[in-house]
């Protein structure tokens, strides 16, 4: 296995790690990535491995092979071994000794301890005078002094969030792992933590890998995006980039792809770079772009709600390949949003979104005939 450099700073991960022993069942993990200082959202469905990899990367589970690093400061290696059997380490830094802030999802705050006591709990090899200034300058910055003093009982969720993440921070840590640390907050309480944890990392540049399965924290949240399927990577990079193309259906569905219907590959066009999916076994074909898939080929079309027009009488001299007859099922209204849900074949079926002013001025209610336009583009196809 060939090591590289390391960029100052930056975690480096290359792991693999399955399950063992009877009853569990089976699970692999294979991932590979640099995460450089600021925030990389981890995004990925319940089980697909994200918690398992925050592990590995926290000494709290062994990888079978592979090496994980900070910088040039190692914390873990090991050679490939057999299918199946562990290769003995030659470095496996203990959890306590790899300078790592680990936010749980349970938080795992001490009930008979105050937000003080919680705090300094992990600093307790520190001279009195040093940890009582660093328990004071975390205290400062994400701004609980008014906790300091109270039992965790008498604490809201945000405020037990705020002294957990507190006592991650306290340690000075060189990574920072956060596993879904605001997923039963509201959206006030949720915004305001992630302003101090921003702030804190503006001033202190490292590494934090933020565990998520919502599509709302990955916009707000990440400069950068890991997407982790049933153990392995499947896709990286900016949010948009990411959830702009998907490459499977489970991607699809995080995504927020509002409409994913199944089909088939009918034909290929290499010249015109697209190729023809026949949906849902029906009449209904569309112009998709061209892919590696062969005809025959099981598929999904992932669309967004948005990318669909809707006209009252047939269009003509348009650039969208898709054009075909749809029937208005039902409307309803979302904040400001109208939700128009449109029968295009038997079996298949469209959410539309349309602003007021458009549904306003074209009169649309359930049982009216419309013509539905779909461009080549926004037509994503995953594995079926």
């Amino acid at each position: 296995m060939t090591r590289q450099p390391a960029a100052p700073n930056a975690l480096s991960v290359d792991v693999r790690w399955s399950s063992r022993g009877e009853g569990v069942a089976p699970f692999a993990l294979r991932a590979a990535f640099v995460a450089a200082p600021g925030v990389t959202v981890v995004f990925g469905a319940s089980g697909s491995g994200k918690t398992t990899l925050l592990d590995c990367i926290a000494g709290l589970r062994r990888p079978d092979a592979g090496s994980i690093r900070v910088g040039s400061v190692e914390w873990f290696y090991a050679e490939p071994g057999l299918p199946g059997r562990m290769q003995p380490a030659r470095l496996d830094v203990p959890p306590e000794r790899r300078r790592i802030g680990y936010l749980f999802q349970d938080l795992a705050l001490f009930p008979h301890l105050n937000a003080i006591q919680n705090i300094g709990f992990g600093l307790h090899d520190l001279p009195r005078e040093e940890r009582s200034a660093k328990v004071e300058a975390i205290v400062e910055r994400l701004r609980i002094g008014h906790l300091a003093r109270r039992g965790m009982a008498g604490l809201s969720g945000g405020e037990r969030q705020r002294v957990a993440l507190a006592r991650a921070l306290v340690r000075d840590p060189a990574v920072l792992l956060l596993d879904e640390p605001l997923s039963a907050l509201d959206f006030r309480v949720r915004a305001a933590l992630t302003e101090d944890l921003l702030r804190w990392n503006e001033a202190r540049p490292i590494p934090i890998l933020y565990v998520t399965h919502s599509r709302e924290e990955l916009l707000g949240l990440g400069a950068a995006v890991i997407m982790i399927e049933e153990g392995g990577i499947v896709a990286r990079g900016a949010p948009h980039e990411v959830l702009r193309a998907p490459q499977s259906l489970g991607m699809a569905q995080l995504s927020g792809f509002e409409n994913i219907v199944p089909g088939a590959v009918e034909e290929v066009h290499p010249g015109r770079g697209t190729m023809t999916v026949r949906l849902a076994e029906g009449p209904l074909k569309l112009d998709v772009p061209l892919t590696r898939a062969e005809p025959g080929q099981r598929v999904a079309v992932a669309i967004r709600a948005g990318d669909i027009l809707l006209s009252l009488s047939q269009p003509v001299g348009l650039s969208a390949r898709n054009v075909f007859a749809g029937r208005i099922e039902s409307i309803s209204q979302r904040d400001m949003t109208i939700i128009a849900r449109v029968a295009a074949a038997p079996g298949v079926w469209f959410e539309v979104y349309l602003t007021l002013a458009a549904q306003s001025a074209m009169g649309l209610a359930p049982g009216m005939e419309v013509w539905v336009v779909l461009k080549t583009y926004s037509c994503h196809t995953v594995e079926g």
